[in-house]
């Protein structure tokens, strides 16, 4: 039977709403009931394709393909940015398979279906079992930005012992303080404003500097891992001298440019530029499990699941006045 919902896509005329078909489910696909989406930064770059947008979603299950034996009816679930992988290069059997040539991505396959939508199908394996104790209006921000964050101090293999440096407080930059605090880490916040010290202390902070206007930053001690997660790139000098011997920069800032960074500091203090994205499903699934764990969430704004919502959602964030992630909420 043909599975038909509405869906919410970009133009260059705007966001409107359309219509998604499916045939039926087939293999290990499943029918999830979208009621939470969060509005991510990368919305942003799709808003003018042809595409239905959103890669935050949390939603019920409501029926399964015949190859599906994970997951069952009523079950809570969310996905993020990868839809599928092959399943069988050396990235997907190492537990890299957001490397795969062959990944399917927000943005790059499945332009007919996102998170901006009433329903959405999916491969079961790509889909992850939301904890109870997590409410599902945190979760969505979760799927994305929290699964970005936790990865580049998954991948970096970050200790508790380190100092952690996160540049700005946003939608990423709020939840990688939550979690690299709550591993132990001395985090090292900076800031383009005094505005936001307060709030970064109650996110964990142990330091807090404003950046505006700085051409040096003086810090007591160096830097052992730095997560720069502002919507473009820093002052790269600035930062590089704060490093310490053998640390690690993880850049998660989206920029289409080149990257242009001071060449010999990397080399003389042997520095590592660690490129990351979404985690892997394993990594999501250790997040997902810590989050629950020390109660690290987002902080929210919540706006009606419609095209108005969507349309309002999309704006707030591209204002710059979203504090700090949105979340789409459906009618019960």
């Amino acid at each position: 039977m043909p599975i038909e919902f509405t869906v919410y896509k970009g133009s260059e005329e705007g966001i409107k709403q359309d219509v998604t078909r499916k045939e039926d489910l087939e293999r290990d696909y499943v029918l999830v009931r979208v009621t939470h989406s969060g509005v991510c930064g990368t919305d942003l770059h799709y808003k003018d394709k042809d595409m239905v947008l959103g890669h935050e979603g949390v939603g019920v299950v409501e029926a399964t393909g015949p190859d599906a034996n994970l997951l069952k009816k009523g079950d809570r679930v969310g996905w993020g940015y990868e839809h599928d992988c092959c399943g069988h290069c050396r990235p997907c059997l190492t537990g890299w398979e957001t490397l795969c040539r062959k990944r399917k991505l927000y943005g790059e396959a499945d332009f007919d279906q996102g998170s901006f939508a009433t329903h959405a199908v999916w491969r079961e394996g790509f889909l992850f079992k939301i904890p109870d104790e997590i409410k599902s209006e945190d979760a969505a921000p979760l799927m994305c930005g929290g699964s970005t964050v936790f990865n580049a101090l998954h991948v970096t293999q970050v200790r508790p012992t380190a100092r952690v440096g996160i540049v700005g407080i946003g939608g990423l930059g709020h939840l990688a303080i939550q979690f690299a605090a709550k591993m132990g880490c001395q985090v090292v916040v900076f800031s383009g404003s005094e505005s936001k010290k307060e709030e970064a202390f109650e996110l964990g902070a142990a330091e807090f500097h404003v950046t505006k206007g700085l051409k040096e930053l003086k810090l007591e001690k160096p830097i052992d891992n730095l997560i720069v997660t502002t919507s473009r790139q820093p002052d790269w000098q600035m930062y590089l001298k704060v490093m310490a011997p053998n640390g690690i920069i993880s850049p998660l800032s989206v920029d289409w440019g080149d990257l242009k960074i001071p060449y010999m500091p990397i080399l003389l203090t042997g520095l590592r530029i660690q490129g990351s994205i979404v985690s892997s499903r394993q990594v999501h699934r250790d997040m997902l499990e810590f989050a629950t764990m020390h109660d690290v969430k987002p902080v929210k704004m919540t706006f009606p699941f419609t095209l108005e919502g969507v349309k309002e959602g999309l704006k707030t964030l591209e204002e710059g006045k979203m504090r700090y992630r949105g979340v789409l909420v459906a009618e019960k």
